[in-house]
């Protein structure tokens, strides 16, 4: 290389408004319309080939659960065996192609991203995950976008990052990829994620075994397919279609693992991490554990709050895309005092919500993934409804018919420790807990004690007093913390994502701290002058 090379600066990418006659609606509403009337076949990507099983499960609209969007083709252990092999196959050509080149490959891809493919990414995490369009784009668009141009700047950081040399001597680090393959396990809600849980380590220099969560399948084909047409060498990123359990019993005795990128459950990560523990004298070396998980995020609201600032924040935090983000806003405190004036705008705001289909644009909310979700909800639902500390404030009817529809809905508690305030729920649904006004210490030792999770919270307050109060006193309970704003909608970047507690290992995606997870540092000292005698002037006698 005759060059110190940099990257393009990067920039968040800006968020489309698909206004009425905007190009970018009739394009989406044109990929929507494409999508709906035909069923792809999707094989899994090994090596760079289509392997089909022929053994194929059905995927459906969240929404609309009568069509049939696609087909996928399920594997089995061994075809995680032929991954693996695939990947460290690629390993020594990827590992060596130099860091531009590889960072070439994603950039390109977000150049895709950002033209001919936005529409398709969008529309096909819009129906295999039912998001409106402006989740979908700030999601598959925007946000993965951003990973893939902000990583590709943030390894050159890495990369620059040198030590110092004293006279006589040169010191360098070299950032090698881990030794060994990757896995990267994504979940369903957000297709940034799962596009950047196995790019993030590829690009460092990792080849990657991808397995993501099978509501999630059909924008991940997406996603694949620009990547190969970005030009990613086969056996980089493989994409393999099995269960969790099939993967973890190939993967987590493989000697060649080293490293998981983890975004799902907290009982699935500790699972894993079990697993790992178990079988660590296996491994060549000691896997990289990186993993983001639940949430039950909270909003908490002091007297002097802007309570019409509020009322949109819990809105908008609890139930854009019906509250499946792991940052969604799931448990508020609320003085006494506030709550006459807050509970009308929710009311309010609440009336103006459409729920159905994501093809219908009038509509804020769609549906919840899949029957085990409306199940899960529907019984949580069902149970505040009876219970002698909690009444369904408002919303609360599910309907199946159609699609998996969970009405948004309020739960107004007299218990601060009513399992809805504990227990992650991952749907449209808000507990509110009204606190004595001048209780507020009291509030923030509840929100730092009720939960095992620290991801994302927010406090709203124009007294600073009370803010420094909370930011201090809340210090562990939030990887992401807000102040008067709502506690969803980190931007890469800008917000690196991730937390603590049950809530993960807080590697932060969208910032650097994350690559860093991706790279096995070798420093190397150089002597210009190195000695030709054993002994040292101390030894001589005066």
């Amino acid at each position: 290389m005759n060059g110190i090379i940099s990257m393009p600066r990067p920039v968040n990418e800006p968020v489309l408004s698909y206004a009425p006659g905007s190009p970018e609606k009739a394009a989406l509403k044109a990929a929507l319309s494409r999508a709906k009337s035909t069923v792809k076949d999707i094989p899994m990507i090994i090596g760079g080939q289509e392997i089909r099983t022929g053994k194929t499960k059905t995927i459906h609209p969240p929404h609309e659960h009568a069509h049939v969007l696609a087909h996928f083709h399920q594997g089995d252990a061994g075809h995680v065996e032929q991954a693996i092999t695939a990947a460290i196959n690629a390993k020594r050509d990827w590992e060596n192609l130099p860091w531009d080149q590889r960072a070439a490959i994603f950039v390109k891809a977000a150049e895709l991203l950002a033209g001919p493919y936005r529409a398709e990414i969008n529309a096909a995490t819009m129906l295999g995950q039912s998001k409106n369009a402006y989740q979908a784009e700030i999601d598959s668009a925007c946000e993965l976008i951003d990973f893939l141009r902000f990583n590709a700047a943030f390894a050159e950081q890495i990369y620059t990052g040198q030590p110092v040399s004293a006279a006589g001597q040169w010191n360098r680090m070299e950032y090698r990829p881990l030794e060994g393959f990757v896995f990267a396990l994504t979940p369903f809600n957000f297709t940034a994620i799962a596009g950047n849980l196995p790019s993030a380590p590829a690009l460092m220099g990792n080849t990657v075994v991808w397995k993501p969560a099978n509501t999630q399948i059909y924008a991940a084909q997406v996603i694949m397919e620009v990547f190969m047409k970005a030009g990613l060498p086969d056996g980089v990123i493989n994409l393999v279609f099995v269960d969790g359990p099939t993967a973890g019993s190939v993967i987590f005795q493989h000697p060649e693992f080293a490293g998981i990128h983890f975004t799902g459950s907290t009982s699935v990560f500790q699972d894993v991490w079990n697993q790992i523990g178990k079988n660590i004298k296996t491994y060549k070396s000691y896997p990289r554990i990186v993993g983001e998980t639940g949430g039950k995020d909270f909003v908490l609201a002091h007297e002097s709050a802007d309570v019409e600032a509020l009322a949109v924040a819990l809105v908008r935090g609890a139930f854009e895309y019906q509250g499946q983000k792991c940052s969604a806003a799931s448990r508020a405190y609320i003085p006494k005092g506030m709550w006459p004036q807050l509970s009308a705008l929710l009311k309010k705001h609440l009336s103006e919500i459409k729920m159905g289909s994501v093809e219908d644009f009038r509509n804020l909310v769609n549906a919840v993934i899949d029957r085990k979700s409306f199940d899960k909800l529907k019984k949580y639902i069902t149970e505040a409804g009876s219970s002698p500390v909690a009444e369904i404030w408002a919303g609360g009817k599910c309907d199946d018919s159609v699609g998996y529809f969970v009405e948004p809905t309020i739960i107004l508690t007299e218990d601060p420790m009513y399992v809805t305030m504990q227990e992650e729920l991952f749907g449209p649904v808000l507990t509110v807990y009204l606190y004595e006004d001048s209780q507020f210490e009291r509030a923030l030792e509840l929100v730092d004690s009720t939960s095992p999770y620290a991801l994302t919270g927010a406090v709203f307050a124009r007294n600073r007093y009370a803010i420094d109060l909370a930011t201090k006193a809340l210090n562990h309970s939030a990887g992401n913390f807000y102040i008067n704003d709502k506690p969803t909608g980190a931007v890469v970047g800008q917000q690196p994502f991730g937390g603590g507690r049950a809530s993960g290992t807080n590697d932060k995606a969208g910032s650097v701290l994350n690559l860093y997870r991706w790279v096995s540092p070798r420093a190397i000292k150089e002597n210009w002058n190195p000695p030709v005698s054993v002994g040292y002037p101390f030894m001589s006698e005066a």
